[in-house]
């Protein structure tokens, strides 16, 4: 099995201060260090430095007009980069840390680039310890998209990030798997009604638990706001079609399979999920494994409830769905 020497290792709980200076002092220097989250493995470089935002663009081959996610240490951080009003306050407070993105009014600081030439930007706080000590001694916003080749499956462990990208990342900080496995909820904030833009890790019902009213968006322009929504993502090297229990579906003659029901037909190989919250921690993974047997890959339709939504909008970007 290849190796990879900018792969260095960090405890989840604690990591290594001295590891965590060198990434930092990387960042500082214009370049890009790969971090584990919660979600997914980033690709980070200092969001206020146009040049190594480009670097970000270049890694993954990824539109420039593709805006990037910002993270920071603390609610309390953000206030550097945007404009945080009453609502994006109490959203951090019950939300943050973990998987909810809020876009919000940029400041003149945050380079064009990252922002995708927009006037907002993406904001997260991620619930991840070693991900906020190294933002905290970063001292400046993260910029960080998915670790990924444009168009991928993204990844959730290290070693996938060093086959994608190699060593355009100067390090890449391995603490192992990811728990959540798809990327964040991005809620835009920045009017008067919040937009859900991306279902993700907080489930739609939650939000309008606690806001009251959420919209969707209706139009390409809102969706200019977010990162991973215009361009074809997650997809395999192989066709992915989609097959919902007890629905009229053509078979494929030879397919691999992934799910949590048991698929109608025998397929060559399976992944089996015991719920749909383990399907979304095991989707691009599995996306990523079952490729390699060269057959279509059935995926099962998750239902349109809780994390279903998220996992559904990955799947049909997979399948060229969306």
């Amino acid at each position: 099995m290849k190796t990879y020497d900018n792969i260095v290792p960090v405890d989840f709980w604690n990591p290594d201060p001295a590891v965590i200076a060198r990434a930092a002092a990387l960042i500082r220097a214009g370049e890009l260090v790969a971090f584990p989250t919660e979600t997914v493995y980033g690709l980070g470089g200092n969001a206020l430095d146009g040049e190594a935002v480009k670097k970000i663009y270049a890694a993954k081959g990824r539109p420039s007009d593709n805006p990037l996610i910002l993270h920071f240490p603390s609610p309390e951080a953000v206030e550097a980069a945007a404009y945080v009003d009453a609502r994006a306050r109490r959203l951090m407070e019950r939300f943050w840390p973990g998987p909810l993105t809020l876009v919000l009014p940029a400041r003149d600081c945050v380079s064009k680039e990252a922002r995708g030439g927009l006037t907002t930007v993406g904001c997260r706080m991620p619930d991840y310890p070693a991900a906020l000590a190294f933002f905290s001694a970063c001292g400046v916003p993260v910029a960080g998209p998915s670790a990924n080749r444009s168009g991928r499956p993204s990844p959730t462990n290290a070693r996938t990030v060093a086959e994608d990208i190699g060593s355009a990342a100067a390090m890449i900080l391995d603490a192992g798997e990811c728990r959540v496995g798809v990327e964040s909820t991005v809620l835009d904030v920045s009017g008067a009604v919040p937009v859900l833009l991306r279902p993700g890790g907080v489930a739609m019902e939650e939000l309008r638990e606690f806001l009251g009213e959420v919209a969707l968006p209706v139009g390409v322009n809102e969706l200019k706001r977010s990162p991973g929504t215009r361009y074809r993502h997650y997809a395999p090297a192989v066709e992915v079609r989609v097959w919902e229990p007890g629905a009229a579906f053509a078979w494929p003659e030879r397919f691999t399979y992934m799910g949590v029901a048991a698929a109608e037909e025998e397929p060559a190989r399976q992944i089996r999920f015991d719920s749909f919250a383990a399907y979304a921690h095991g989707l691009f993974t599995a996306l990523r494994e079952l490729e390699k047997d060269g057959l279509p890959i059935v995926a099962q339709w998750p239902p349109l409830v809780g994390i279903g939504r998220a996992l559904r909008d990955r799947i049909s970007r997979a399948a060229g769905l969306a």
